[in-house]
């Protein structure tokens, strides 16, 4: 079963969005921001998506706040 797509409370740079994502599809967090730093090179919404991920992503210490409730 895949993780859930949450963002974590460690390996956090910004926001925890590139740390979320390369948990969820099983690579190192560092791989996943220099994947969306050079994506950022194409042209696209590339930032706008990842302000978008911040904004809707649950962080992991709430999830874990209301699985406990």
């Amino acid at each position: 079963m895949a993780a859930a797509l949450v963002r974590p409370t460690n390996n956090r740079m910004i926001a925890g969005v590139c740390a979320g994502l390369a948990r969820r599809f099983g690579t190192s967090p560092a791989t996943m921001r220099v994947i969306f730093l050079l994506s950022c090179l194409l042209p696209g919404p590339q930032f706008l998506v990842y302000l978008a991920l911040w904004v809707l992503l649950p962080s992991e210490e709430r999830t874990a706040g209301a699985a406990a409730w």
